[in-house]
């Protein structure tokens, strides 16, 4: 009886059970096929190389983020909301935190500008859900500085999670508390909230 070709879940949950064994650095598709028991032709459906894999993985952070919330959420101040919607997609990454830290890395490397291009442009989208999600619904130049200013928060924080070695990271946790609440009181004398 022939094995049933793998699904995209099956392969992602392989490339990083392998990836946590070896790192990512070592990861190789052709592995992940001899993992599965396929050809490498059945990976190659789901994912076009390394890179696909780790946007499938993040993409993964940003549905856990983007789950529904409750009226009570979006009534808490929006540094709180931030908090809650940047940790739920840290938290999703959690399992496998050195493993994506390495993607991350791989897609940052100088060699790779097609990578460094699409990390730009994957961060900029989970900036624009994490506002979303959070209820931030500003126009204007107020959307702008906040945009800009959490693009910036977001990475100094995924910077801080990637080397974050307390227990349920709580150093990042309180880093990214403490920057929003400061971000929001600089904003506040920048640009006013509407009260409508």
């Amino acid at each position: 009886m022939a094995k049933a070709p793998p699904n995209a879940d099956r392969i992602l949950v392989a490339a990083l059970d392998l990836a946590e064994e070896d790192g990512w650095d070592a990861l190789r598709l052709r592995r992940v096929a001899d993992r599965l028991g396929v050809a490498p032709a059945k990976v190659r459906r789901h994912f076009r190389d390394k890179d696909a894999i780790a946007d499938a993985w993040l993409a993964r952070a940003d549905a856990a983020m983007l789950r529904p919330r409750s009226r009570s959420f979006f009534r808490r101040p929006p540094p709180q909301r931030l908090h809650g919607v940047i940790c739920d997609w840290l938290d999703a990454l959690a399992p496998h935190r050195r493993v994506t830290a390495e993607m991350l890395g791989e897609k940052l490397y100088p060699g790779h500008p097609h990578h460094n291009i699409g990390l730009v442009l994957r961060l900029s989208r989970t900036v624009q859900w994490v506002r979303d999600a959070a209820g931030l619904d500003a126009g204007g130049r107020r959307k702008k500085i906040e945009e800009i200013g959490l693009s910036a928060l977001f990475v100094a924080t995924l910077a801080r999670w990637a080397r974050d070695q307390t227990p349920d990271q709580e150093m990042t946790r309180a880093f990214l508390a403490t920057r929003l609440r400061h971000a929001d009181q600089a904003l506040s004398y920048l640009s006013p909230r509407s009260r409508a």
